[in-house]
């Protein structure tokens, strides 16, 4: 009789191979967060692994000013926990107007649409705009959404090599004439370097070659520009790119996303884009903090500045003591290259109360696993000061 455990063998065999090179993941259970800490199994830990940029999340002062607002002539019970269906059909809560019509006035562009996610956001957006006959150019360091967008589109796609400017200009040049429309695609700041793209050559690019570019600006918004609109705004590049994408889940402590585009092509996912057609919608509960974010956002300017002044000094220690970091921003990878030596390193400030997560392929490049530090306008210096000497005394 057939072994119906055999059916399982591959999956075993996988989970083996990951176990032997130091790739296996497992979830961990979160007791309790409170403002630059977290709780797991009674001890508690500085959380550098989180997404938390401006420190938000766990705001006390946000969060009581929403509860006030929110429980207060019963709201909670006109807005609900669930949407309970797609915004084709009964999920579009008035609140998602409103919401958009903020980020057009935030961006001063003419039209914004908002998603359940930001994975939803960028494979719904590529293979919804790209089809067989085009061809996208992405940056070799891109999410893995972006990434699964392109595998899910019938559009060819080319990776250019990280940050590599004439790469993407030679890949212009030859492809020009073989599609009838070419999307480039970059994050702003990656999300496992840290690094910065430079707008203004995409931008060039984008002009020279009349291609459509899309940047997903995830890990800059509220991070950089005056009003925290990102690296477009800082550059001053806002209304020179077709597609800006950016997350409600990092420094803006929500969930989901949204993309600053014009009407066309807002009418245009509305229609195509299959991710937003067949997602329940989020609910109006979460709908409202958003709108309170993003109203709020640009008074967040101190944040920004106190978020750059730790990641510099971080980011200078740790190049003192002779590792491999760089980067511009919040992110801060140290290399460490070794799996099995980056998990101890990991290991040693879990020890010393800190979390940090240790990054291996297939999420980084093999040969290059390392500790991605993801800072928070929460911390202090002192908060992060023992970090380099920790990391030094595990790797020597």
């Amino acid at each position: 009789m057939y072994d119906q455990n055999t059916k399982y063998q591959h999956f075993i065999t996988d989970l083996d191979q990951l176990k032997s090179k130091d790739q296996f993941r497992s979830l961990v259970s979160i007791s309790d967060k409170n403002n630059k800490y977290i709780t797991i199994k009674d001890k508690k830990y500085l959380n550098l692994s989180s997404n938390d940029y401006l420190g938000l999340a766990n705001d006390a002062e946000l969060l009581e000013k929403f509860s006030e607002i929110v429980f207060k002539d019963k709201l909670i019970n006109k807005l609900g926990m669930s949407s309970a269906s797609s915004r084709l059909l009964t999920g579009n809560h008035e609140l998602y107007e409103e919401l958009e019509d903020e980020l057009c006035k935030l961006y001063d562009r003419e039209a914004s649409i908002v998603f359940s996610s930001g994975y939803h956001a960028n494979t719904g957006i590529i293979s919804a705009i790209t089809q067989k006959g085009d061809l996208i150019l992405s940056d070799k360091l891109n999410h893995a959404s972006i990434i699964d967008g392109m595998r899910l589109s019938r559009a060819d796609f080319l990776r250019y090599n990280h940050l590599d400017y004439n790469h993407l200009k030679n890949l212009l040049e030859s492809n020009l004439d073989k599609y009838k429309n070419i999307l480039v695609i970059s994050e702003s700041i990656f999300s496992m370097d840290g690094d910065r793209t430079d707008l203004k050559k995409l931008v060039d690019l984008k002009n020279q070659y009349n291609t459509i570019l899309m940047i997903d600006e995830a890990h800059a918004i509220g991070v950089f520009g005056e009003k925290g609109c990102g690296i477009c705004e800082e550059d001053n590049l806002i209304q020179n790119i077709d597609i800006i994408v950016g997350t409600f889940g990092k420094a803006l402590a929500s969930v989901g996303a949204y993309a600053i585009i014009n009407n066309i092509l807002k009418e245009y996912l509305i229609n195509k884009m299959r991710p937003f057609i067949f997602t329940t919608a989020l609910p109006a509960f979460n709908l409202y903090w958003t709108l309170m974010i993003i109203k709020a956002l640009p008074s967040f300017k101190f944040k920004r500045e106190h978020l750059k002044d730790i990641s510099d000094f971080l980011r200078n220690s740790i190049q003192d003591q002779g590792f491999v970091t760089g980067g511009e921003s919040q992110i801060i990878p140290v290399i460490i290259g070794e799996n099995d030596k980056t998990v101890k390193t990991a290991e040693k400030l879990k020890d010393a109360g800190i979390w940090l997560l240790p990054i291996r392929p297939p999420s980084v490049p093999e040969g290059t696993s390392r500790l991605r530090i993801s800072l928070s306008a929460s911390l202090e210096k002192t908060d992060i000061s023992t970090i380099p000497d920790i990391i030094k005394g595990e790797t020597l």
